[in-house]
């Protein structure tokens, strides 16, 4: 849903873009970093880590937000560029979800590791929907929305590191299993919406 609105962080993003345009950094160079990050952020999560986990997988998150502000800070913003961000997205997404296969997370109801297969496949899903629907000519503009498209996605990421660091296991698994229900619903939500069309 945040997809939609990306009017209401116009003000942050600007900030974002006067702070990092500064940098001698190109933005595919900061979309480089996020992977960075976030194979860092793996190493953390498997040693048990997860403070430090955590300030990488914010450093992850921060840099897929601020490759875009300086492209068009800089006017440097193009396709190659756009298609090297959507890539990374779902690296650092992938990372993070691997990475959660090496903890000791209780099950609920299903394996955690099915529950983090059904989500990484329910994120993989919710962007390929919207890449095929384009790719096959059903709609012009790029379909969007849903229950939990990135910006809830890495949210929910932020609360099941944060339950991990305060020791709760069980609810960090909880928000995977919903994360991975309501991944899995908003892909249906983006094939239903590209079907219509």
């Amino acid at each position: 849903m945040l997809d939609l609105h990306r009017n209401w962080f116009g003000g942050i993003e600007n900030k974002t873009a006067n702070v990092f345009a500064a940098l001698p950094f190109t933005p595919n160079q900061y979309t480089s970093l996020s992977i960075a990050s976030a194979l860092a952020m793996l190493y953390l999560i498997i040693a048990g880590h997860y403070v430090a986990a955590l300030a990488l997988f914010v450093a992850a998150a921060g840099l897929d937000f601020v490759d875009g502000a300086v492209a068009r800070k800089r006017g440097l913003a193009t396709k190659r560029g756009a298609y090297w961000d959507t890539i990374a997205d779902r690296y650092v997404e992938a990372i993070l979800l691997f990475g959660l296969l090496f903890c000791q997370l209780p099950d609920f109801y299903l394996p955690v590791a099915a529950w983090i297969f059904l989500a990484l496949f329910g994120s993989t899903m919710t962007t390929y929907a919207k890449a095929a629907a384009k790719e096959k000519g059903l709609c012009d503009a790029e379909l969007k929305g849903g229950l939990m498209s990135r910006g809830e996605r890495l949210a929910a990421y932020f609360l099941i590191l944060a339950a991990m660091i305060w020791g709760n296991y069980y609810l960090a698994a909880v928000i995977i299993a919903v994360s991975a229900m309501l991944a899995n619903i908003t892909a249906g939500q983006r094939i239903s919406a590209a079907l219509r069309r």
